[in-house]
């Protein structure tokens, strides 16, 4: 399967409990830390910009 990926390529900081708690995910899943934090990032809920105070 050919995906095209990322436009865009970003760097995260995370505190050391965070960096550990995403490598137990991944470990115990199976997946790479990547497509994780992708999940994470679509499962996010916007909402329209005159909705924001």
């Amino acid at each position: 399967m050919n995906k095209k990926w990322a436009v865009k390529r970003m760097t995260i900081n995370l505190t050391s409990n965070e960096a550990e708690k995403l490598d137990r995910f991944c470990s115990t899943t199976g997946r790479p830390a990547t497509d994780v934090i992708r999940e994470l990032v679509r499962s996010l809920k916007t909402e329209p910009a005159e909705n924001r105070e």
